[in-house]
């Protein structure tokens, strides 16, 4: 008797246990329709498929209703944590408010939600340390202290909607203004405000566009161009399918941009991209998912930034991870050997 009752407490316990560790998690992805996110989804699922996790992952086809919709079925399907990658950082306003009434707690993935109180935690890269990295590489490959000048640059940043995107553009600009303001640097297209460079949801063919329009406007002739500061990978694709087809002018210009997407690792392989900047999404994943764990818990949750993601409503404590240069002199060992990609994916 005593060793059935022994059995049927073990049992207990094991099923306890796994009740414990089968909570569930939903993750919104804002699309399929570029690479990264279909990467970051992947390595959000599995790493808390692995951590015990039940996983609701959802893509939203860039689609702002569906993924208000797809967030607030998470939250009623008993999701306790949900992680949002937002199409646009202030358009979740009800459904932060459903979660905060439920109890769910929100990660902002990447990306800020803004506008709302009832926004957890935030984890993503050091975004204004990316646009530094793009700034600063631009301005010792054209050794602009030293150089005479004056050199000719277009900007493409990214999306309005992302607030990640006036970060990217703010740390590059920080670098190179005082270079435009003393004349180093030129803009012919006069395109140089935020407003005025941004790229509507990243989209590779909406930078192609305005680029073209451009090139047609101020290039025609043969014009050289030296630098076309990018924000990310999708957007720099764009200005290089742009300058391939419109461009004539001496030399080819830097191109700068962010992900690592196998297109453009490939391009800067080819000479036809400079530098990217690398954002493991594994780390990133990785760490969102102790994020997870120690919110469900109820243990201190890991942050490193509690000054500088103000979403209008609070500063949200935030955990920033490391972005990297990338360039085509050292992809093998950040990007292969690491396991990120395979020789294969870039042939």
């Amino acid at each position: 008797m005593k060793k059935i009752f022994a059995l049927l407490l073990v049992a207990m316990l094991a099923l306890s246990c796994t009740a414990a560790l089968a909570e569930k998690v939903g993750v919104s992805m804002p699309t399929k329709d570029l690479q990264r996110w279909n990467q970051d989804g992947a390595y959000m699922e599995e790493k808390l498929k692995e951590a015990g996790f039940e996983v609701e992952l959802q893509f939203a086809s860039n689609d702002v209703p569906t993924q208000l919709n797809q967030v607030e079925t998470m939250i009623d399907n008993d999701c306790k944590v949900v992680v949002i990658a937002a199409i646009e950082g202030s358009s979740l306003g009800t459904a932060l408010d459903k979660a905060a009434e439920k109890g769910v707690k929100v990660i902002a993935y990447d990306r800020l939600l803004m506008d709302s109180e009832n926004v957890d935690y935030y984890a993503t890269f050091d975004n204004y340390k990316v646009g530094t990295v793009q700034g600063t590489y631009v301005k010792d490959a054209l050794d602009l202290d030293n150089a005479e000048g004056p050199f000719v640059m277009e900007i493409t940043a990214g999306d309005p909607g992302d607030n990640n995107a006036r970060y990217f553009y703010q740390g590059a600009i920080d670098v190179l203004k005082p270079y435009m303001d003393a004349g180093k640097i030129t803009v012919p297209s006069g395109q140089t405000e935020f407003d005025q460079v941004a790229t509507p949801t990243w989209k590779t063919d909406v930078a192609q566009k305005r680029a073209e329009d451009i090139l047609t406007a101020n290039y025609a002739n043969g014009e050289k161009l030296d630098v076309w500061l990018c924000s990310n990978d999708s957007t720099a694709l764009g200005v290089t399918n742009a300058l391939e087809a419109n461009y004539a002018g001496d030399g080819w210009p830097i191109i700068t941009g962010q992900d690592c997407d196998i297109a453009n690792t490939k391009n800067m392989i080819a000479g036809k991209q400079a530098m990217s900047v690398f954002k493991d999404t594994r780390t990133l994943a990785a760490q969102v998912v102790k994020m997870v764990g120690q919110i469900l818990n109820g243990e201190e949750v890991d942050v490193n930034d509690t000054e500088t993601y103000d979403n209008n409503k609070k500063v949200v404590p935030s955990f920033l991870c490391d972005p990297v240069f990338a360039n085509a002199e050292n992809y093998k060992e950040i990007l292969i050997d690491s396991g990120y990609y395979t020789e294969d994916d870039l042939k």
